[in-house]
């Protein structure tokens, strides 16, 4: 009776994840073109907030319950598995030519992040200095992002746009779509994590395969979701614009919340300063690097960046 509880949970869960994302890119995409806002910047922003919220709670509650090592093994793991895994999947499946511009800022922020996240694991722990600096890093993130919406909503304005936001249906509509939709990925996210890990203890599968694996790529499940809808739908902009949101607001504002509910500095053990943190820096510079230079993500990118997270998983895997 417990397997089927926990296979039909898990059923459940994978289906809301996939009508909750359908409804979700719809409604981002929606809000995109009747505000004249980008949809990287919708992305960037709007979505990843949605998106993030997994890796928000979790991390929030493992700091509340003294759990600090989970805490930034969440927020870190899960920017390696949204670049290496989630990433690699959208530029393999729909590669794409970039304004470069558009994505400059976001990138060396992501990558800045991730700079300072490197410097805390040599000191080894992440102290209210620390904090400050990854929040002035989200400040000029969401002061970008803020700034470029009300140019583009300037610049953009039509009436094709005035008349469907006077369309107080189809505002109506889009917002329960993008409700639902979020409610649906993240529910869905945590029965799929939570029964989808009671299926792995019951076949047998060690607690450390599961947290590398099911945890890590769980709580990143809303990026997954968003960005396989995305490819259906062609937006390739919504996907990587959410993907490199996800991660500033992952690395700048979930360590610094967790370490000031803490009330006290987080520690960084050894193994994580070793393999996780600089493996985070590592798929950030394969994906962003290359298309700064050459203005486009390529497949190929794709392929090394999935190789190098496959790699890093095996790594972690035999690490005691």
């Amino acid at each position: 009776m417990e397997l089927f509880l926990c296979i039909l949970l898990f059923v459940v869960g994978a289906v809301f994840v996939i009508k909750g994302g359908d409804y979700f890119v719809d409604a981002a995409s929606w809000i995109a073109e009747v505000s004249g806002i980008p949809k990287l910047i919708i992305g960037a922003t709007v979505v990843s907030v949605a998106t993030t919220l997994p890796e928000m709670l979790v991390s929030v509650m493992a700091a509340t319950q003294g759990k600090v090592d989970m805490s930034i093994g969440n927020a870190v793991g899960s920017v390696t598995a949204n670049i290496g895994l989630i990433m690699a999947i959208s530029l393999i499946f729909m590669p794409s030519i970039i304004n470069r511009k558009d994505y400059l800022l976001k990138s060396v922020l992501m990558l800045l992040a991730s700079l300072v996240i490197i410097l805390c694991g040599f000191t080894g722990k992440i102290s209210v200095p620390f904090c400050v600096v990854l929040l002035v890093i989200f400040a000029v993130f969401i002061y970008e992002n803020v700034s470029t919406a009300k140019k583009n909503i300037t610049d953009n304005k039509s009436d094709e746009s005035e008349s469907s936001i006077k369309d107080k249906k189809t505002v109506i509509v889009n917002i329960i779509k993008f409700v639902v939709g979020t409610v649906g990925i993240v529910w869905g996210a945590d029965l799929l994590v939570d029964n989808g890990s009671e299926l792995a203890r019951m076949l047998g599968v060690s607690e450390r395969i599961i947290g590398v694996t099911l945890v890590a790529v769980g709580t990143s499940l809303p990026e997954l979701i968003t960005t396989v809808t995305a490819i259906l739908k062609k937006q390739s902009a919504l996907s990587v614009g959410n993907i490199l949101g996800a991660n500033i607001m992952d690395l700048t504002l979930i360590m610094p919340l967790s370490a000031i509910i803490s009330g006290k500095s987080l520690p960084v053990s050894r193994i994580s300063a070793i393999i996780d943190l600089p493996a985070c820096l590592i798929v950030g510079l394969i994906a962003v690097v290359p298309a700064m230079v050459r203005s486009k993500f390529s497949r190929l990118q794709g392929f090394v960046l999935l190789g190098v997270y496959i790699a890093y998983v095996i790594l972690t895997c035999f690490i005691i």
